[in-house]
This record gives structure tokens, C-alpha cells and sequence, in this order.
């Protein structure tokens, strides 16, 4: 994996996805290892971001690596115009490695093919999130000891929800059982679903959240993102179709697990935050392990 970029889930093999979770099962015993001393890694968010520009930072820091970068592009030479190519030439001069987050799907894919040094995809509009889902991969293997022969329900945004994408196509090499839970504006998109009918895996689509509480071992929830609306009336209107509150779990499977790639606004009750079987505080965390893991390996270090 030395020297190689991260754009789309697919760009690395169910082999190497798997030896990334290994590595970062080492970083969870040990998060403080001096592995990127003289390294720099530019952290490049076109977009907001809490957990995954922190959680990457928070992982360079704890390797002894140093971070330059942006969190707002409108204090960049971006506002004045300058094209994304010239960026990422220009920051590829001073880095060892480019983390980017942009709103134009594409863009991540266009980014590594002009910059100097690997590119990872830290979420490019509603495309894909790679590394959220090798996390995403990393909290199920780690509270169902397995990535194989699963029931999975993603709950919500299907359509543009970037991390829903990427990590349906990820479970598409552990032969899952896909529950997939939105109102018909938001299903998962065709060509998502044709990973699992390639696979010849089953997938099943509800519009009643309460249809696969009993059913799954991952319930996967996801916010209605205000911010991929282009029709606020469409917001509106699905906005608070689903809600998950701690009685709602109380007949579902004993290792069931509620996994969210966070923020989220009510999709979640905080009562649900007490229960055994919320998990996405946890998930959160294992970010910077899986985020150590990949910057390690792609510097070949690890």
C-alpha cells in the first residue's frame, strides 16, 4: 500500500482493507508510537468536519508527525480563485501526504491524479468516505468479532449519503444481508445497488424502521443532511421520519449494535446513549486508530 492514494473503498482490495484493520488493532493497544517524526501531512477541508479533520489530526499528532492545512477554504488563496489543480500541486510541494475533503464528487479522484505525494478522501460531496468506512468495518469487526454473514440496516439518507456508499460496497466481500430503511426519495442509489446484485448478495427496502429493529446485527443510522438538499421543501419533508429511542431496542438481537458516522441532530435520542447496545461514541474513537493504520501504511511505515 506504499505510495497509494485512497480516493474510493474499491482502490484497495478486501485483503489490504483487512490488513489495514490489523494495524490498527496494534494502534488501539498503543496509539503513541514516534513513526512520523520529519513527516508532514496536510489536512485540506473545502467542507466542514468535527471528526474526521480532528481524528486525522489527532493521529498525525500522536505518531509525532506534524499537520499543516485548512479547515475553512475561505481563508485560503481559493477564495481569490485559485483552481483546486494549483492547490494541490503547491501543497503537495510542502507535504508527505494530502488529506481532502471537498464538496464536488470527483474531486478527491482528480486531486491525487495532479498532486505529487498520495491523496486520501476524506468524504468528496455524496460520493464516497473511505475512511470512514474502514472504521465503520474496524466497530463491526470489533463487536461481532466477525465482517462475515451479517444483517446490516442503514437508516435514513441512502441517496446521498457518502458513507452509506462506501461501506455497502465494502460489506459486499463478507456476504451481509442489506435491510435498507428510507422514504422513496432517499433510497440507495442504482448504482450503489449493483455491487450487491453483482455479489448476488439479498438486500431488502423498507420505509418502517420498525420492520428490521428484530432483524439485524448493525443498525446503522444516518442524519437527512440539510446540505444535499437543493429543494428545501424536500428537506422538510423528510427531515424527522426516523427516530431511534432507547425503548425501541429493547426486542432487537443481544449483540445488536447502533453504529452512526456522526454528527447527528434527532435521529438519535440521548437516552439511546446510556443503552449497552450504542456504539458510536466508540466508533468515533476508533477512527484515529484506522486513520494511524492508514497513514502508516500508505508512508510504508507500518
Amino acid at each position: 500500500m506504499k505510495g497509494k492514494s485512497l480516493i474510493s473503498i474499491n482502490d484497495y482490495t478486501k485483503e489490504e482493507q483487512l490488513r489495514i484493520l490489523e494495524i490498527a488493532k496494534d494502534f488501539e493497544s498503543n496509539p503513541s508510537q514516534n513513526l512520523l517524526n520529519n513527516k508532514v501531512v496536510a489536512t485540506l477541508f473545502f467542507e466542514p468536519s468535527t471528526r474526521t479533520r480532528l481524528s486525522f489530526e489527532s493521529a498525525v499528532c500522536r505518531l509525532g508527525g506534524k499537520v499543516i492545512g485548512f479547515s475553512d477554504s475561505s481563508s485560503t488563496s481559493v477564495k481569490k480563485g485559485e483552481s483546486l489543480k494549483d492547490t494541490i500541486i503547491t501543497v503537495s510541494n510542502y507535504s508527505d501526504l494530502i488529506v481532502m475533503r471537498n464538496p464536488v464528487e470527483g474531486s478527491a479522484r482528480f486531486a491525487s491524479e495532479v498532486s505529487k505525494v498520495p491523496v486520501i478522501n476524506a468524504g468528496d460531496g455524496a460520493n464516497q468516505h473511505p475512511t470512514q468506512t474502514l472504521l465503520d468495518l474496524y466497530t463491526i469487526l470489533q463487536t461481532q468479532h466477525t465482517l462475515d454473514d451479517l444483517h446490516v440496516a442503514f437508516v435514513g439518507d441512502l441517496k446521498y449519503g457518502r458513507t452509506v456508499h462506501s461501506l455497502v460496497i465494502a460489506l459486499c466481500n463478507f456476504n451481509c444481508t442489506f435491510h435498507l430503511v428510507s422514504p422513496t426519495e432517499l433510497k440507495l442509489p442504482s448504482a450503489v445497488k449493483i455491487h450487491i446484485k453483482e455479489k448476488k448478495l439479498a438486500y431488502y427496502q423498507y420505509t418502517d424502521l420498525n420492520d428490521v429493529l428484530p432483524l439485524v446485527d448493525i443498525l446503522y443510522m444516518t442524519r437527512i443532511q440539510r446540505e444535499r438538499f437543493s429543494d428545501p421543501l424536500e428537506y422538510e419533508r423528510v427531515k424527522n421520519l426516523y427516530n431511534l429511542n432507547k425503548s425501541m431496542l429493547e426486542h432487537t438481537k443481544e449483540n445488536m449494535k447502533v453504529l452512526h458516522p456522526m454528527p447527528r441532530v434527532n435521529e438519535i435520542d440521548i437516552d439511546v446513549d446510556d443503552s449497552p447496545k450504542a456504539h458510536y461514541f466508540q466508533q468515533a474513537l476508533n477512527g484515529v486508530y484506522v486513520r494511524q493504520a492508514l497513514i502508516t501504511s500508505i508512508l510504508g511505515l507500518k
